[in-house]
């Protein structure tokens, strides 16, 4: 379902010479639902559900989000029900059983092969003159990611390690060689809040230095795992916090200051697909539906690309307010904003634009420190796309029946038969009456 979103987003990026690919899993909770449950899975604590990884292209200069390059959904099995009156004995039998069966499954068939998969398929799409720097948290640090850039041409990694691994021909461990490098550099940079820290500008002392992974048995005919660790640690953190550690493993070459601050500032932008996640869940609501399995991935689709350009939109509206307004807005919804603004100013910039959205969905612009929600930008897209209907309807003069279909006679501002319209609009009939907009194709305004 998403695509040509995808495709849009590859060639939107064929003439950048970098661009980063963040990427990040989130669980979609559908424990309400109560019937039709095949096609969901469990997720732990009862839940029930789907699993999302997205990979989300970045802009590694400013961090400014892009669309969509790869996405899976998918669910688990149910696990059968144990047999009645089971011994402890033989339960323990069964759960060794079961674990071994999972270790020699093949590595394609588990679920931390999706970031192989997110690295293979981003390949694939995007143009060989751009190289692609996935970005994963500690999720990501598996061997096989980094033995797949053996295979890949255009392909890097920042990744968060969460191993303490074994180093070739080296008595250290990985945490104990970097330890005992010196302090290369002292680097300030700011943090978001999550729900483990406070937002704040972290100061960071940094050591870097290039290292060779053990590579694990099933991967002992493989060429070396060559890498380069970059460990840096907070100083003074603020009170009652734990201070940032973090030990990151990248395959570009860090050979200088400078190169060891781009790494750091490109782990940082990790964040955007979180905060992406968060719109998908929060703005769009995609947990709130109760569609059986397959229609619920069909909806998805629509709403994961409503999702990535709210996010779009929103750091646009941050790195670049005074981009004109046309950038990020369609010329018949420039009209419907234009006419719903009291005071338009000059020039129409990307900022106006933004705000113009939010205030249809209730921001007070009145408080101008409190920075523009997604809830409100949502609620205004939705509003949006009403007016922009209501708009099309008054300024349509006259439809002229001819066998059995309508045909336009003034244009709606969209070169697009009444036919057609009413043929799109039946086709996504069910994601129309639940989010109670008309669908608008964003992503061919922003991209």
């Amino acid at each position: 379902m998403i695509t040509p979103h995808c495709r849009a987003t590859a060639r939107a990026i064929a003439e950048e010479e970098i661009t980063l690919c963040v990427g990040d899993t989130s669980f979609l909770d559908y424990g309400g639902i109560k019937k039709k449950r095949q096609g969901y899975g469990p997720q732990g604590n009862g839940g029930n559900g789907l699993l999302l990884h997205s990979a989300l292209a970045v802009d590694p200069a400013q961090g400014q989000p892009l669309g969509l390059l790869w996405q899976k959904v998918w669910n688990r099995q149910h696990r059968p029900q144990p047999p009645k009156k089971e011994t402890p004995r033989q339960k323990k039998k069964r759960q060794a059983k079961a674990r071994k069966a999972s270790r020699n499954r093949p590595f394609e068939q588990k679920e931390s092969y999706r970031w192989v998969e997110a690295m293979q398929a981003v390949e694939k799409i995007v143009s060989p003159s751009t190289r692609t720097i996935h970005v994963f948290d500690r999720e990501g640090d598996i061997a096989e990611v980094f033995e797949q850039l053996n295979h890949l041409r255009n392909t890097g990694v920042v990744v968060r390690a969460s191993h303490n691994r074994r180093l070739e021909q080296d008595p250290n461990r990985l945490w104990e060689k970097l330890e005992a490098q010196r302090v290369q550099l002292e680097y300030e940079i700011d943090l978001p809040k999550t729900k483990d820290r406070s937002a704040h500008t972290a100061k960071l002392v940094v050591r870097c230095c290039l290292v060779q992974l053990q590579r694990p048995t099933r991967l002992a005919d493989s060429h070396p795992l060559q890498v380069y660790a970059v460990y840096a640690t907070e100083v003074d953190p603020p009170e009652d916090e734990d201070p940032v550690s973090w030990m990151l493993l990248t395959s570009e070459a860090v050979t200088t200051v400078e190169m060891a601050q781009t790494i750091l500032r490109w782990y940082t932008y990790r964040w955007r697909v979180e905060e992406y996640h968060k719109i998908l869940k929060s703005g769009t609501q995609a947990e709130r539906y109760r569609l059986a399995a397959e229609g619920m991935k069909t909806l998805l689709g629509f709403l994961c690309v409503t999702a990535v350009e709210l996010l779009r939109l929103t750091y646009l509206e941050r790195t670049s307010p005074q981009r004109p307004a046309q950038d990020v807005v369609t010329p018949l919804q420039l009209k419907v904003l234009i006419s719903k603004t009291p005071k338009v100013p000059k020039p129409l910039t990307v900022s106006w634009a933004v705000k113009a959205v939010a205030r249809l969905g209730g921001y007070l612009e009145h408080r101008r420190n409190t920075p523009i929600g997604i809830q409100v930008l949502w609620k205004g897209w939705a509003k949006l796309n009403l007016l922009m209907e209501g708009w099309q309807l008054a300024t349509q003069e006259t439809y002229r029946e001819k066998s059995g279909s309508y045909t336009q006679k003034v244009g709606l501002d969209q070169s697009v038969s009444i036919k057609v319209l009413i043929q799109f609009r039946a086709a996504l009939g069910c994601f129309l009456a639940l989010c109670k907009v008309i669908y608008q194709p964003i992503s061919t305004t922003l991209l």
